[in-house]
């Protein structure tokens, strides 16, 4: 049976660039990097202090996917589905990711669940920011 999710991949045109954006940009924290072969990794961000799931910033490679799947995953750079990260205050998330050069494609809007906005990654991928009434 399925015990808990682990972990959720996200597609990257280019590894370093990602990192360089979750970790500089988002402040996530890099859990892992570890070789898988010439020119392959396996690289996870995550939530400061979130030990139970990480992203997998991917690249799609011929080497691990074949030449015909690395070039259909690489189409699919951009366009993933939209994540929600839990925020104690948008409107201040919002700020300070936006000094950070994150764009903010809807900004914090009061709905009957919480608070949300929307940024988008630095390649287009969605994300909300929710803020939930205690």
């Amino acid at each position: 049976m399925i015990e808990r999710l682990s972990h959720v991949t996200i597609l990257v045109r280019d590894i370093d660039e990602a990192l360089d954006f979750y970790t500089r940009k988002l402040g996530l924290v890099k859990v892992m990097d570890s070789s898988m072969g010439p020119g392959e990794r396996w690289v996870t961000v995550a939530p400061k202090g979130q030990k139970d799931v990480e992203i997998v910033l991917q690249k799609p490679s011929p080497a691990m996917h074949g030449e015909k799947e690395a070039k259909q995953m690489l189409k699919q750079v951009g366009k993933g589905t939209t994540w929600v990260f839990k925020v104690d205050n948008c409107q201040k998330t919002c700020d300070q990711l936006r000094k950070k050069g994150v764009q903010i494609v809807r900004e914090p809007e009061t709905l009957p669940f919480g608070i949300e906005a929307v940024f988008v990654d630095l390649y287009g991928n969605p994300f909300v920011l929710m803020e939930r009434p205690e």
